[in-house]
């Protein structure tokens, strides 16, 4: 088939590299915009243009689809198929009618559940112990429409946001390549009315650790926030990151926040319910450190409190 993609960041380059591989052709890619990036904040290519570039592929980056003249590189690369992955800009109704099979969107969750921006972060976050990738046919809505495709995969206890994404990006890229050799057995399923959430845009102010929450909800927050915006706390007015812990067992008790113990193995911290043991965490201007090599340069004694991050 004829395929336009649509995507821009690594989860979606993986479902194109597989499309390619599969000998599918794809006249046309759209990714977004060029943005700044790094600490220099210079311009640069999302993943999916990167690897468009690779291919020898013609790319578009318009800045948005509202107007009818952007639509023209979508019209003219006379499409059969549209596929959407991650791709960051609201296709309207118009731009979905352009191909002739319509579009297909690869997405991180087992619809209904986690409609939106976040899908990933909000499933560890949330304790659910499954998520996957559902194809569906895209509609005007936020991810209403009907599903093609769905295949589930368990959810770690270890599984950061960083590790669920790698897991997911490549089951979407499987499915999507056994979708298309397949399309006339697709069948649309209307998604449930009973179940549907919303997966809402992480934002940095998430961040900070309550240490008045109990401590399993914690253990999440920090695997759910790797690689952003990264769990933080803050102690003698030094903000933190918190890269990994997990719920201590058999800790004592304390007021939120209160250091429990410290050695190489953790450092322990009451919450609301129980305690959480911090073994990865960063200073500002350092890497991360395991809590023994973060202890050498700054040591800590039971009682001192943590606050939240700022």
């Amino acid at each position: 088939m004829n395929i336009v993609f649509a995507g821009t960041p690594e989860f979606a380059a993986a479902a194109l590299s597989a499309i390619l591989a599969a000998g599918h052709r794809v006249a046309l890619v759209l990714t977004q915009p060029d943005r700044p990036a790094g600490r220099g904040m210079k311009l640069a290519a999302s993943a999916v243009k990167r690897l468009a570039l690779q291919h020898g592929l013609p790319v578009y980056q318009p800045e948005r689809l509202r107007d009818p003249a952007s639509h023209e590189p979508i019209r003219a690369a006379g499409a059969d198929l549209m596929v959407v992955a991650a791709y960051g800009l609201i296709l309207p109704q118009a731009v979905l009618a352009l191909p002739r099979l319509g579009c297909i969107n690869i997405h991180a969750s087992l619809l209904p559940r986690w409609r939106g921006a976040a899908p990933i972060q909000r499933a560890i976050l949330a304790g659910d112990r499954d998520t996957g990738i559902t194809l569906m046919q895209m509609d005007a809505g936020l991810d209403t429409g009907a599903m093609l495709l769905q295949r589930s995969l368990a959810i770690e206890p270890t599984d950061t946001a960083a590790t669920l994404h790698d897991k997911l990006a490549a089951l979407g890229a499987a499915l999507i390549v056994e979708a298309l050799g397949q399309p006339g057995s697709l069948v649309p399923v209307p998604q449930p009315a009973e179940g549907v959430c919303y997966a809402a845009k992480i934002s940095k102010a998430e961040a900070a650790l309550d240490w008045r929450r109990p401590a399993t909800e914690l253990a999440r927050q920090v695997r759910a926030f790797d690689p952003f915006p990264a769990a933080s706390a803050t102690i003698r007015e030094t903000p933190l990151k918190i890269w990994r812990a997990g719920v201590a067992a058999n800790a004592a008790s304390g007021a939120p926040g209160e250091v429990l113990s410290v050695d190489d193995a953790g450092i322990v911290v009451a919450c609301g319910d129980g305690a959480l043991c911090l073994t990865e965490l960063q200073k500002p201007g350092s890497r991360r450190l395991t809590a023994g090599e973060f202890l050498r340069g700054f040591a800590l004694n039971p009682g001192e409190i943590f606050s939240p991050g700022a």
